[in-house]
């Protein structure tokens, strides 16, 4: 009895190890051989390095050259010179400064690259986004960037490195400076640094530091007068008490450190509409007037004009008849009262405009 018992187990044990490879069909199903993996034989992941890669030194690009009795590029020169940081001149776009980073690699990532070029918030920059292009706007450099025109970074900079724009307000414009972030993106970002203050180099009492500007226009060539503007301007600035808005208008420098003064700049616009393809009739105008509702009436004109963000009777407009091509002109004049950043404690003087105060500099 015990013979039979163990001979049934022996043979149910021959078909349970036969079954898996016999199927109702009798096909013989080919199982696939797994490879076994040995703890012992796993190779440890490495870590990352943490050694630090040595950043270069400074350089500033000086990105525009001075006209007629200006000096804000030849001031910042000299400031520069005297902190013995390499100067980069002759380029004057984007195009080229990028062009530049990526031709003088030398397997460091950069440091501090400085861009000195003189703007303001209502006229943008005076870089041109390619050679010979378009001053750089924020529309024009993301349609620089969509054309795919514009160069981009290659593996030359790294989290470290810090691309500092001494742009007069450039944050004020906050799409502009996304754009610029955008056109100067790499494998690895680097920081984009600009201040919402204007960049003053080479005062009477310092030679590189920071004012806060305040704005006011008029149809160029049909001032109002100082009086009138000054009570303008109060207005619309209501919450600053300790500037005298008359004397700011009337006087051109910093007579003592942290005086106000004014200076001033103007922004031309021009469109010439073509009738000759048309069915559209030209339009006759009597007056400005006619000419402003004229433009309030055209959705792409107005969209041009609200980037300005200044109203269209600040505007001196006039317009002209070539053939069958209409010309109309707009010019206004900004007055900007500047009021020097000092320290509130201490001596009488300047704050330092450290590009590490997020008081004062904006990091992205």
């Amino acid at each position: 009895m015990k013979t039979i018992l163990k001979k049934s187990v022996f043979a149910a044990g021959i078909i349970l190890l036969s079954s898996p490879f016999i199927s109702c069909d009798n096909k013989k199903i080919i199982k696939e051989n797994k490879a076994v993996i040995l703890a012992n034989n796993v190779t440890p992941i490495a870590k990352e390095s943490t050694v630090k890669v040595a950043s270069r030194a400074p350089i500033v690009f000086i990105a525009g050259f001075d006209v007629g009795d200006e000096t804000y590029y030849a001031n910042a020169r000299s400031y520069f010179e005297e902190k013995n940081i390499k100067i980069i001149d002759g380029q004057y776009s984007l195009e080229e400064i990028i062009v530049w980073l990526n031709k003088n690699d030398n397997g460091n990532p950069y440091g501090d690259v400085h861009i000195v070029n003189k703007s303001n918030p209502y006229k943008g920059m005076n870089l041109e986004t390619i050679v010979k292009g378009d001053k750089i706007t924020a529309e024009t450099l993301r349609k620089t960037i969509k054309q795919g025109t514009l160069p981009t970074l290659k593996n030359v900079v790294n989290n470290d490195t810090r691309i500092v724009f001494h742009a007069s307000g450039l944050v004020e414009n906050k799409a502009l400076l996304k754009t610029l972030k955008d056109a100067l993106s790499a494998q690895t970002l680097p920081k984009v640094i600009a201040s919402p203050y204007y960049t003053i180099f080479s005062g009477k009492f310092s030679n590189y530091y920071l004012a806060q500007p305040y704005y006011v226009f008029y149809p160029t060539a049909h001032s109002p007068g100082k009086i009138d503007l000054s009570k303008e301007i109060a207005n619309k600035y209501p919450e600053i008490k300790d500037i005298n808005w008359y004397d700011a208008l009337n006087n051109e420098e910093e007579r003592y450190i942290g005086e106000a003064y004014t200076t001033q700049f103007a922004i031309p616009i021009k469109w010439e509409f073509g009738y000759h393809n048309t069915d559209n009739e030209m339009p006759i105008f009597t007056s400005e007037r006619e000419v402003m509702d004229w433009i309030e009436q055209n959705d792409e004109l107005m969209v041009e004009m609200n980037n300005y963000n200044i109203p269209l009777d600040k505007y001196r407009w006039t317009w002209s008849r070539k053939n069958s091509t209409l010309i109309i002109r707009g010019r206004t004049t900004g007055l900007v009262v500047l009021k020097p950043l000092i320290k509130p404690y201490g001596e009488l003087e300047h704050v330092a405009p450290d590009t590490n105060n997020k008081r004062l500099y904006a990091i992205n």
